[in-house]
């Protein structure tokens, strides 16, 4: 599925000021970011952009931000992630990862934070996290249950999901489509309702065992990383955020509003955070 994007990207924050650790920027403040990246000296080499996205989500809705980092002049790939369990999609990522001279900076957005702070460990070359409105577990924990008390898929799972099986599916395990109603209101609640609903008629499934296999690593705690935080994110609360960030000492921005598809409807905020990141990389 193709999402739409909205509104003027811009490549990154025009400056970047190191001893930042919490900022809060809104849809105003993000369009009038400055010139892109001139943090970067003459010759200096660039880092790549990995972007993974998460469940019920494809490629695209990190086009918003590939465009405006490519006019930028960096090379960015998005990654296709599996959705069939974090430790295959972790590897998948990792393997992928390993193709890639030079350093990386590796953006990961919701379920996709898992994948990210699994497949970067023990990769020299990935020198900067950034989670985009996403999990960031610890060794043991499972994306499942980074939610957080108030999250709208703390219901009953049959007001919730669409089951089926699928092929070579581990015992137990069944493909989650996220209801109508849940993906409307909930996953895409500050996109235009026609977009929303094409979106959520276009979503790609995901496995239970994507949320409910422990992580293996934590690579945030040995690499620097960078947290966006929509307030009006309804699938992993801004709090549970907030909480990861805090354990992770990641540098922290927090967009009033948005949802928990901030980085489709506002990808020039997105954008600004993953060019801080990339100012960091020396």
């Amino acid at each position: 599925m193709v999402f739409p994007r909205r509104g003027k990207t811009v490549a990154c924050m025009a400056v970047l000021t190191v001893a930042l650790t919490q900022v809060t920027v809104d849809a105003r403040a993000a369009s009038a970011l400055g010139d892109p990246l001139p943090c970067r000296s003459p010759g200096q080499a660039k880092p790549t952009v990995v972007l993974v996205h998460g469940a019920w989500a494809d490629t695209s809705s990190w086009n918003g931000e590939v465009d405006a980092l490519r006019q930028a002049g960096y090379a960015v790939r998005a990654l296709a992630n599996p959705l069939r369990g974090l430790t295959g999609d972790a590897q998948t990522v990792a393997d992928f990862l390993r193709t890639v001279s030079g350093p990386i900076v590796l953006v990961g957005h919701s379920y996709g934070g898992a994948v990210i702070t699994n497949a970067a460990a023990n990769l020299p070359n990935v020198k900067a996290l950034v989670y985009v409105d996403a999990a960031a577990p610890d060794v043991g924990e499972p994306n499942g249950r980074l939610s957080g008390a108030g999250s709208a898929l703390n219901k009953d799972p049959d007001t919730l999901y669409d089951q089926v099986s699928y092929a070579g599916a581990a015992e137990g395990a069944k493909d989650l489509y996220l209801k109508r109603d849940v993906f409307v209101g909930s996953f895409a609640s500050d996109l235009p309702r026609d977009t929303a609903l094409r979106l959520w008629a276009t979503q790609r499934a995901a496995s239970t065992s994507a949320f409910m296999t422990p992580s293996k690593a934590a690579a945030w705690k040995t690499i620097p990383s960078w947290f966006f935080i929509s307030t009006g994110d309804r699938i992993i609360t801004p709090d549970s955020q907030q909480a990861m960030a805090d354990r992770a000492r990641a540098k922290v921005t927090t967009f009033q509003g948005g949802s928990h598809l901030t980085l489709i409807s506002h990808p020039d905020a997105v954008t600004a955070v993953i060019g801080s990141a990339i100012c960091s990389v020396r």
